[in-house]
């Protein structure tokens, strides 16, 4: 059975879309096959896979309004790598008109879902980069997936708005997607150099009551330089510090128990 994990976090600047974007490389590059959605109207993921974003004729706001089907607006393999099974349902500016047009469309929560049904098992993993908004699009993918895991930076405001974040994903599990969990949190932009990165990840370990991913993401400036070439960092600079945290957090993703009976 296949897993769709959204990676969600309100607060922008907390390395959401980077870690969207190379959880999916590097669970490709652990043999699994791979489904990224970019569910942000910035498009990031959809730039950080390789994809020029100004110059695409389909994405997933076209599926989702039911102007074309989901295979036509998927971009199979997309990276130069071509041995990374990883295919990417891309996203633009457009997107950003979802809050007006799909609330009239009936059952508007369940878009995406219903879109998915049909392929999801196709896929050992689907990744969805939410944007860094509690609104219709976000909704839309927490109704989709199976878990929910939340990037968090490691600076001073770190448990800002995630209480407000985990009110949404209890919400949408009583009210829409019963078997949706927060499967985990995740350290970001974590700077061994300094104190403050190491009280960060205390406090928070100290006072939230969710399961915490061992592999910690550090600050690594070959991380910060990969989407600007268009490329997830396992690819760009394979040897980094950035890349073997994100292969060690989908070796993490591959074993949770949370899906052992899955």
């Amino acid at each position: 059975m296949g897993r769709i994990i959204a990676i969600a976090n309100q607060k922008g600047g907390v390395g959401k879309t980077t870690t969207s974007v190379n959880l999916a490389a590097c669970l490709a590059e652990k043999g699994k096959k791979v489904l990224a959605i970019d569910m942000d109207p910035q498009g990031n993921m959809t730039s950080g896979l390789g994809v020029d974003k100004s110059n695409i004729d389909l994405t997933i706001y076209d599926a989702m309004l039911g102007e074309c089907n989901i295979g036509e607006c998927m971009i199979v393999k997309p990276l130069e790598n071509k041995k990374l099974n990883l295919s990417l349902l891309p996203s633009n500016r457009e997107l950003a008109g979802a809050e007006v047009d799909f609330i009239t469309q009936e059952r508007p929560q369940y878009i995406l879902k219903d879109l998915l049904e049909s392929i999801k098992d196709k896929y050992d993993f689907t990744i969805i980069d939410c944007p860094p908004a509690l609104g219709i699009l976000t909704v839309n993918s927490m109704t989709a997936a199976n878990t929910v895991i939340v990037p968090i930076q490691c600076e001073f405001y770190a448990l800002d708005g995630l209480s407000q974040l985990i009110y949404t994903i209890d919400l949408i599990k009583q009210k829409l997607n019963k078997q949706l969990e927060i499967e985990g949190v995740v350290f970001t932009m974590y700077d061994a150099r300094t104190n403050l990165s190491l009280e960060v990840v205390e406090n928070v370990k100290n006072n939230l009551d969710q399961y915490i991913y061992k592999s910690i993401i550090p600050r690594n400036v070959r991380l910060a330089e990969a989407p600007s070439f268009g490329l997830p960092i396992n690819l760009y600079d394979s040897k980094s510090a950035g890349a073997q945290g994100y292969r060690d957090l989908a070796a993490e993703v591959i074993n949770n128990k949370l899906y052992a009976n899955m």
